[in-house]
Protein backbone atom coordinates (compact mmCIF):
# COMPACT_ATOMS: atom_id res chain seq x y z
CA UNK A 1 0.00 0.00 0.00
CA UNK A 2 2.51 2.13 0.90
CA UNK A 3 4.56 2.00 -2.46
CA UNK A 4 1.16 2.25 -4.20
CA UNK A 5 1.02 5.78 -2.87
CA UNK A 6 4.57 6.64 -3.31
CA UNK A 7 4.25 6.08 -7.35
CA UNK A 8 1.45 8.87 -7.15
CA UNK A 9 3.66 11.17 -4.65
CA UNK A 10 4.25 14.70 -5.90
CA UNK A 11 7.94 14.74 -4.35
CA UNK A 12 9.34 18.40 -5.06
CA UNK A 13 10.48 19.89 -1.90
CA UNK A 14 8.73 22.44 -0.31
CA UNK A 15 10.23 25.86 0.64
CA UNK A 16 11.10 25.03 4.00
CA UNK A 17 13.31 22.11 2.80
CA UNK A 18 15.49 24.47 0.81
CA UNK A 19 18.53 26.29 2.41
CA UNK A 20 21.70 27.42 1.67
CA UNK A 21 24.73 25.66 1.95
CA UNK A 22 27.84 27.73 3.66
CA UNK A 23 31.20 26.17 2.45
CA UNK A 24 34.14 28.02 3.05
CA UNK A 25 37.63 27.42 4.36
CA UNK A 26 36.39 25.67 7.78
CA UNK A 27 34.84 22.84 5.41
CA UNK A 28 37.39 22.06 3.30
CA UNK A 29 39.78 21.91 6.07
CA UNK A 30 37.61 19.48 7.93
CA UNK A 31 36.89 17.31 4.70
CA UNK A 32 41.00 17.01 4.29
CA UNK A 33 41.63 16.46 7.44
CA UNK A 34 39.02 13.01 7.64
CA UNK A 35 40.22 11.88 4.49
CA UNK A 36 44.19 12.20 5.33
CA UNK A 37 42.97 10.71 8.90
CA UNK A 38 40.89 7.78 6.57
CA UNK A 39 38.18 8.28 8.17
CA UNK A 40 34.59 8.28 7.78
CA UNK A 41 31.51 10.19 8.81
CA UNK A 42 27.86 9.59 8.90
CA UNK A 43 27.66 12.86 7.31
CA UNK A 44 28.88 12.03 4.53
CA UNK A 45 28.05 7.99 4.07
CA UNK A 46 24.67 8.92 5.18
CA UNK A 47 24.12 11.87 2.75
CA UNK A 48 22.83 14.34 5.65
CA UNK A 49 21.51 17.50 4.41
CA UNK A 50 23.85 19.67 7.81
CA UNK A 51 26.70 18.00 6.42
CA UNK A 52 27.98 21.69 5.50
CA UNK A 53 26.62 23.55 8.68
CA UNK A 54 27.76 20.91 10.64
CA UNK A 55 31.98 21.02 8.67
CA UNK A 56 31.52 24.73 8.52
CA UNK A 57 31.72 24.68 12.44
CA UNK A 58 34.35 22.23 12.56
CA UNK A 59 32.37 18.97 14.14
CA UNK A 60 31.04 15.95 12.10
CA UNK A 61 29.77 12.22 13.63
CA UNK A 62 32.33 9.63 13.21
CA UNK A 63 31.41 6.90 11.03
CA UNK A 64 33.44 3.37 12.54
CA UNK A 65 34.25 0.12 11.10
CA UNK A 66 33.72 0.58 7.23
CA UNK A 67 31.80 2.74 4.87
CA UNK A 68 29.68 -0.56 4.01
CA UNK A 69 26.59 -2.40 6.37
CA UNK A 70 25.47 -6.08 6.41
CA UNK A 71 22.14 -4.97 6.68
CA UNK A 72 20.15 -3.02 3.52
CA UNK A 73 17.29 -0.55 5.21
CA UNK A 74 15.47 0.97 2.97
CA UNK A 75 15.50 4.47 3.93
CA UNK A 76 19.50 4.69 4.49
CA UNK A 77 22.13 5.76 2.16
CA UNK A 78 25.21 3.89 3.65
CA UNK A 79 26.41 1.62 1.36
CA UNK A 80 25.40 -2.70 1.66
CA UNK A 81 28.01 -4.74 0.94
CA UNK A 82 31.17 -6.15 1.70
CA UNK A 83 32.70 -5.97 4.79
CA UNK A 84 36.51 -6.42 6.15
CA UNK A 85 37.82 -6.56 9.82
CA UNK A 86 37.69 -3.73 12.00
CA UNK A 87 40.87 -1.58 11.25
CA UNK A 88 42.49 -2.13 14.78
CA UNK A 89 44.45 1.81 14.16
CA UNK A 90 40.62 3.37 13.60
CA UNK A 91 39.91 4.26 17.24
CA UNK A 92 43.17 5.88 17.87
CA UNK A 93 43.13 7.66 14.38
CA UNK A 94 38.79 8.79 15.77
CA UNK A 95 40.94 10.37 18.78
CA UNK A 96 43.38 12.03 17.21
CA UNK A 97 40.72 13.84 14.52
CA UNK A 98 39.00 14.73 17.40
CA UNK A 99 41.68 16.23 19.03
CA UNK A 100 42.63 18.45 15.93
CA UNK A 101 38.92 19.28 15.51
CA UNK A 102 39.75 20.32 19.27
CA UNK A 103 36.38 18.86 19.96
CA UNK A 104 34.88 18.68 23.24
CA UNK A 105 31.50 16.55 22.64
CA UNK A 106 32.07 13.69 20.18
CA UNK A 107 29.84 11.70 18.52
CA UNK A 108 30.34 8.03 17.43
CA UNK A 109 28.27 5.95 15.20
CA UNK A 110 28.81 2.94 13.18
CA UNK A 111 27.54 0.68 10.53
CA UNK A 112 25.80 -2.46 11.36
CA UNK A 113 28.31 -5.14 11.63
CA UNK A 114 26.14 -8.56 11.90
CA UNK A 115 28.82 -10.62 10.62
CA UNK A 116 31.70 -9.90 13.69
CA UNK A 117 30.67 -11.66 16.95
CA UNK A 118 29.88 -8.58 19.34
CA UNK A 119 28.66 -6.68 16.73
CA UNK A 120 32.15 -4.39 16.86
CA UNK A 121 30.90 -3.31 20.25
CA UNK A 122 34.74 -4.21 21.60
CA UNK A 123 35.53 -1.73 18.57
CA UNK A 124 33.32 0.96 20.24
CA UNK A 125 34.50 0.71 23.66
CA UNK A 126 38.26 0.66 22.37
CA UNK A 127 37.21 4.56 20.37
CA UNK A 128 36.18 5.89 23.76
CA UNK A 129 38.97 4.76 25.43
CA UNK A 130 41.00 6.38 23.06
CA UNK A 131 39.34 9.26 23.12
CA UNK A 132 38.92 9.75 26.74
CA UNK A 133 43.11 9.47 26.59
CA UNK A 134 43.46 11.80 24.15
CA UNK A 135 40.96 14.24 25.36
CA UNK A 136 40.01 13.58 28.83
CA UNK A 137 37.73 16.40 29.58
CA UNK A 138 35.72 15.39 26.24
CA UNK A 139 32.09 14.24 26.46
CA UNK A 140 31.14 11.16 23.82
CA UNK A 141 27.96 9.95 22.69
CA UNK A 142 28.01 6.85 20.72
CA UNK A 143 25.02 6.07 18.69
CA UNK A 144 24.90 2.10 18.35
CA UNK A 145 23.36 -0.71 16.48
CA UNK A 146 21.40 -3.02 17.62
CA UNK A 147 23.49 -5.90 18.65
CA UNK A 148 21.20 -8.54 17.62
CA UNK A 149 19.90 -8.37 21.29
CA UNK A 150 23.09 -9.66 22.78
CA UNK A 151 23.19 -8.22 26.03
CA UNK A 152 27.00 -8.88 26.54
CA UNK A 153 27.65 -6.60 23.30
CA UNK A 154 25.53 -3.81 24.93
CA UNK A 155 27.63 -4.09 28.41
CA UNK A 156 31.23 -3.92 26.47
CA UNK A 157 30.08 -0.32 25.38
CA UNK A 158 28.04 0.68 28.36
CA UNK A 159 31.41 -0.29 30.46
CA UNK A 160 33.63 2.11 28.67
CA UNK A 161 31.11 4.91 30.19
CA UNK A 162 29.95 7.08 27.16
CA UNK A 163 28.04 10.00 28.32
CA UNK A 164 25.03 9.37 26.11
CA UNK A 165 23.92 6.26 24.64
CA UNK A 166 21.53 6.46 21.40
CA UNK A 167 19.99 3.85 19.78
CA UNK A 168 17.32 5.00 16.42
CA UNK A 169 13.86 3.56 17.11
CA UNK A 170 13.68 5.26 13.15
CA UNK A 171 9.92 4.45 12.83
CA UNK A 172 6.49 3.03 14.04
CA UNK A 173 5.64 -0.55 14.51
CA UNK A 174 3.33 -0.89 11.41
CA UNK A 175 5.80 -0.06 9.10
CA UNK A 176 8.95 -1.64 10.57
CA UNK A 177 8.92 -4.55 8.37
CA UNK A 178 8.89 -2.22 5.20
CA UNK A 179 11.70 0.32 5.90
CA UNK A 180 13.80 -2.13 8.24
CA UNK A 181 13.36 -5.26 7.19
CA UNK A 182 16.50 -6.71 9.15
CA UNK A 183 15.77 -4.86 12.22
CA UNK A 184 13.17 -5.58 15.25
CA UNK A 185 11.10 -2.93 16.35
CA UNK A 186 10.95 -4.12 19.93
CA UNK A 187 14.54 -5.80 19.88
CA UNK A 188 15.53 -1.67 19.75
CA UNK A 189 13.31 -1.11 22.54
CA UNK A 190 14.71 -3.92 24.67
CA UNK A 191 18.34 -2.36 23.82
CA UNK A 192 17.10 0.68 25.32
CA UNK A 193 16.00 -0.42 28.07
CA UNK A 194 18.80 -2.66 29.39
CA UNK A 195 20.86 0.60 28.66
CA UNK A 196 18.67 2.91 31.03
CA UNK A 197 18.70 0.36 33.85
CA UNK A 198 22.72 -0.44 33.47
CA UNK A 199 23.39 3.07 34.35
CA UNK A 200 20.98 5.98 34.78
CA UNK A 201 23.42 8.41 34.89
CA UNK A 202 23.97 7.87 31.10
CA UNK A 203 21.01 9.15 29.29
CA UNK A 204 19.71 7.01 26.66
CA UNK A 205 18.35 8.70 23.38
CA UNK A 206 16.45 7.58 20.90
CA UNK A 207 15.18 8.95 17.04
CA UNK A 208 12.19 8.60 14.57
CA UNK A 209 11.95 9.87 10.99
CA UNK A 210 8.79 11.05 10.22
CA UNK A 211 7.15 11.22 6.57
CA UNK A 212 7.29 7.77 6.01
CA UNK A 213 3.43 6.95 6.41
CA UNK A 214 3.05 7.13 10.12
CA UNK A 215 -0.21 7.51 11.49
CA UNK A 216 -0.70 10.28 14.61
CA UNK A 217 -1.48 8.00 17.08
CA UNK A 218 1.08 5.32 15.68
CA UNK A 219 3.59 7.32 16.90
CA UNK A 220 2.16 8.90 19.83
CA UNK A 221 2.72 4.91 21.03
CA UNK A 222 5.79 5.15 20.32
CA UNK A 223 6.84 8.05 21.75
CA UNK A 224 5.14 6.05 24.72
CA UNK A 225 7.16 2.90 24.38
CA UNK A 226 10.00 4.73 24.09
CA UNK A 227 9.47 6.41 27.45
CA UNK A 228 8.98 3.35 28.91
CA UNK A 229 12.09 1.55 27.89
CA UNK A 230 13.86 4.96 29.86
CA UNK A 231 14.60 7.47 26.93
CA UNK A 232 14.96 10.42 27.98
CA UNK A 233 16.14 12.18 24.91
CA UNK A 234 14.37 12.53 21.83
CA UNK A 235 14.77 13.32 18.10
CA UNK A 236 12.08 14.25 15.57
CA UNK A 237 13.21 15.09 12.27
CA UNK A 238 11.75 14.60 8.31
CA UNK A 239 12.76 11.77 6.41
CA UNK A 240 14.24 12.45 2.37
CA UNK A 241 14.85 9.76 0.19
CA UNK A 242 18.61 9.53 -0.67
CA UNK A 243 18.47 7.78 -3.93
CA UNK A 244 14.98 6.73 -6.35
CA UNK A 245 16.05 3.18 -4.92
CA UNK A 246 14.84 4.05 -1.20
CA UNK A 247 11.57 4.50 0.11
CA UNK A 248 9.46 7.58 -1.19
CA UNK A 249 8.93 10.19 1.45
CA UNK A 250 4.91 9.54 1.89
CA UNK A 251 4.28 13.32 3.63
CA UNK A 252 6.51 16.12 3.98
CA UNK A 253 5.72 16.97 7.63
CA UNK A 254 5.53 21.03 8.22
CA UNK A 255 8.00 22.93 11.07
CA UNK A 256 4.87 23.65 13.25
CA UNK A 257 4.11 20.43 13.08
CA UNK A 258 7.59 19.65 14.62
CA UNK A 259 7.18 22.44 17.20
CA UNK A 260 3.80 20.32 18.22
CA UNK A 261 5.15 17.03 18.58
CA UNK A 262 7.87 18.44 20.70
CA UNK A 263 5.56 20.11 23.09
CA UNK A 264 3.60 16.54 22.94
CA UNK A 265 6.98 14.77 23.81
CA UNK A 266 7.88 16.97 26.50
CA UNK A 267 4.36 17.00 28.05
CA UNK A 268 5.29 13.29 28.13
CA UNK A 269 7.47 13.36 30.04
CA UNK A 270 10.80 13.48 27.62
CA UNK A 271 13.48 15.27 29.69
CA UNK A 272 14.55 16.97 26.16
CA UNK A 273 13.20 16.91 22.98
CA UNK A 274 15.17 18.63 19.34
CA UNK A 275 11.94 18.42 16.73
CA UNK A 276 12.15 20.45 13.04
CA UNK A 277 12.79 18.87 9.78
CA UNK A 278 16.33 18.94 9.37
CA UNK A 279 17.07 17.81 12.81
CA UNK A 280 19.17 14.32 12.68
CA UNK A 281 20.44 12.03 15.90
CA UNK A 282 23.30 13.84 16.58
CA UNK A 283 22.34 17.73 15.20
CA UNK A 284 23.21 20.12 18.23
CA UNK A 285 23.95 16.89 20.36
CA UNK A 286 26.06 18.89 22.67
CA UNK A 287 23.03 21.18 22.97
CA UNK A 288 20.52 18.55 23.67
CA UNK A 289 23.34 17.16 26.36
CA UNK A 290 23.38 20.02 28.17
CA UNK A 291 20.05 21.00 28.76
CA UNK A 292 19.38 17.34 30.30
CA UNK A 293 22.65 17.51 32.52
CA UNK A 294 21.16 21.50 33.66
Amino acid sequence: MIEQQNSKMHTRKPRWLKRSLPAGPACEKVRGLLNKSRLHTVCQEAKCPNIWECFSKQTSTFLIMGPSCTRNCRFCAVEHGPQGPPDPGEPARVAEAAQRMQLSYVVITSVTRDDLADGGAAHFAKTIKEIRKRIPDALVEVLIPDFQGDTDSLHTVMAARPDVLNHNIETVLRIYPLVRPEADYRRSLELLKRAAQYDRAIPAKSGIMLGLGELAEELKQTLQDLLDAGCRILTLGQYLQPTREHLRVERFIRPEEFDNWKDTALEMGFSEVASAPFVRSSYHARDLYRAVRL
